[in-house]
């Protein structure tokens, strides 16, 4: 299991960016929230290490196709507390 935060920039906000990250989080099986924070897009999510490549990769390119990724940060984190689901956070 691996738990990561993921800080997403460029244009990822009004454009149905978390959604998008919602919807490949839920087909991936991750678990986490997603939510604006002033100018990017913050990602908490946790899986199987195959599986949280696959969403980091697909989240960088874009998550939804009106969005356009400029630049973004991921920090591993120790699995304290399991998610039990994906959400966004508004």
């Amino acid at each position: 299991m691996q738990h990561k935060h993921i800080q997403v920039f460029g244009t990822v906000q009004g454009v149905g960016f978390r959604h998008h990250t919602e919807l490949i989080a839920k087909k991936l099986d991750i678990f986490g929230t997603v939510q604006n924070v002033e100018d990017y897009v913050d990602i908490y999510a946790q899986g199987d290490e195959e599986q949280i490549k696959s969403f980091i990769d697909k989240v960088i390119a874009g998550a939804s196709p009106a969005s356009s990724v400029s630049d973004y940060s991921i920090e591993d984190l120790d699995v304290t507390n399991r998610y039990s689901e994906f959400k966004t956070i508004y």
